[in-house]
């Protein structure tokens, strides 16, 4: 309260006043917020500026994705800059396949395919961002174009999960290791072309 409030201390007595043209200020642009850039407006311009910083709730769902919910990797605490730097490394780089994991697999999960339509339909980069028709269809439907049920990527994850891998032999010959996977099921084989594998090659 000191911006608004000027006291006055002596050894007898303790007064105050307010700071009236300092509360009107503050008061004129109460719920507002301003966003300052050091680029000239032909590189970034007020909307693209307002864009940019929104954008950081992307950066903060990532760490969120990194230490919780999704790759779930775990506190570690180093005390070399080696190990430290490695550490971040391995992070950044479970992310980066985890980014490009969803890109792939984004009309198998509730997340929104067509993110540039739903923005160019805000009347302000400021309004609450909205989702396009067609994910919003998803969401109704809770089905993919092909029928095939919608996921998070944590659950789709762990569908992909049931897919066993095994080692086995024939009795004439012990020693011959032989892999097998099961056969995929219909949403596990949509997803592993999304991805471009083929769980059955093995090494």
């Amino acid at each position: 309260m000191a911006k608004h409030i000027a006291l006055a201390i002596t050894d007898t007595e303790l007064t105050w006043t307010r700071k009236d043209e300092a509360i009107a200020a503050e008061a004129a642009l109460d719920g507002l917020y301003v966003i300052r850039t050091s680029l000239p407006k032909d590189k970034l311009d007020a909307n693209a500026a307002v864009a940019a910083y929104k954008s950081l709730a992307n950066v903060e769902r990532a760490f969120r994705s990194m230490k919780t919910v999704d790759l779930n990797v775990r506190p570690i605490f180093h005390y070399t800059e080696q190990r430290v730097r490695a550490h971040v490394f391995l992070c950044m780089l479970a992310y980066y396949v985890e980014w490009h994991m969803r890109q792939r697999l984004e009309p198998m999960l509730f997340d929104d395919e067509d993110l540039d339509e739903a923005s160019a339909s805000r009347a302000s980069p400021v309004a609450k961002a909205v989702r396009s028709e067609h994910a919003k269809a998803k969401d109704a439907s809770k089905r993919a174009d092909d029928g095939l049920p919608l996921h998070s990527f944590g659950t789709l994850l762990k569908d992909l999960g049931t897919l066993t891998y095994n080692i086995t032999h024939t009795a004439l010959n012990p020693e011959a290791k032989i892999v097998l996977t099961t056969r995929p099921t219909p949403l596990q084989d949509k997803a592993f072309k999304l991805l471009g594998l083929n769980p059955a090659c093995t090494q």
